[in-house]
């Protein structure tokens, strides 16, 4: 089994690394079927995030819902500087209530949260997203190709020779974003579910031939998306032994790892299964220690 060298940004992300801010809304835009993108001005955020984490969200000043919610940083924008994009699907009452929010209202936000993906070299960079899982890849694309560099001080990455996108949904409309991708370079593989876009079927299919013609000694996979298809990407990434980092989207509550509402069974370094915090631990953790089974 190849090594994924995943460790060195895989450690504990507490609270006190994250900042508390009120945020203000710059813009909001529906980007797909059900699904948005909200741009906010959070000039000292920006600096220290890096591709992978996630900020909590939340309705400044209200208890109506009461949780914040996670969501992934999308984009960090040159202009307006000190600006981020963050991308989410309409699912609940936090999500519903972001519709009615407009430019310069204001909202909660703590972060960056989380670990993020590692910065193991690869030729060939391959992300796998269904649904929104798509959100957390702009920012390590860029990151790939060689066109920015996060955190702070800034991480060094080699640059990857390919940079390639599978992305699946249920249908043409669902599909969100992929023409920021499209334009730094990405390569882009759609697969839909009643073939309104890209190839009809399941985005395992383009992932795997991706895998046959690449070199498993320097192909590195990341995903995000719905559990079914984490488990089959991360069997894919086990049968061509490549390494592979999956983004989980457990629910959580706090975000700081306080509540332990969102662990995940977690393979540690004994061998032994446990139960580790998403929001601490995670959400990027090595495939092959993730347990996909319905406890």
């Amino acid at each position: 089994m190849s090594e994924c060298q995943c460790g060195g940004n895989h450690g504990a992300n507490y609270a006190d690394r994250a900042v508390f801010r009120t945020v203000r809304v710059l813009d909001a835009e529906q980007v797909a079927t059900d699904t948005y993108r909200i741009r906010l001005d959070a000039p000292d955020l920006v600096g220290s995030i890096l591709p992978g984490q996630f900020v909590m969200l939340r309705l400044a000043g209200q208890n109506d819902p009461l949780l914040g919610r996670p969501l992934a940083v999308y984009r960090i924008l040159a202009d307006p500087a000190g600006a981020i994009e963050l991308v989410y699907l309409v699912v609940g009452k936090m999500t519903s209530r972001l519709l009615e929010v407009k430019p310069g209202a204001e909202l909660e936000l703590w972060g960056p949260l989380g670990n993020g993906f590692s910065t193991t070299p690869a030729e060939h960079m391959i992300m796998v997203a269904g649904g929104i899982g798509q959100t957390p890849f702009l920012t390590l694309a860029e990151e790939r190709l060689g066109l920015r560099s996060f955190g702070r001080p800034a991480r060094e990455v080699e640059p990857a020779t390919r940079v390639s996108l599978c992305y699946g949904a249920r249908s043409a409309e669902y599909l969100a974003c992929t023409e920021d991708f499209d334009r730094i370079g990405v390569e882009m593989y759609l697969t839909t579910e009643d073939g309104s876009a890209g190839e009809k079927g399941l985005v395992t299919a383009p992932l795997k031939r991706l895998l046959d013609e690449s070199p498993k000694e320097m192909t590195r996979i990341a995903t995000c998306g719905p559990v079914p298809m984490l488990r089959a990407v991360a069997a894919l990434a086990k049968e061509y032994d490549v390494p592979c980092e999956v983004s989980l989207e457990t629910p959580m509550a706090c975000g700081i790892g306080a509540c332990f509402s969102c662990v995940a069974k977690i393979r540690g370094e004994d061998g032994d299964w446990d139960w580790r915090r998403t929001c601490v631990e995670g959400p990027v953790f090595d495939a092959r220690d993730v347990s996909f089974e319905e406890e």
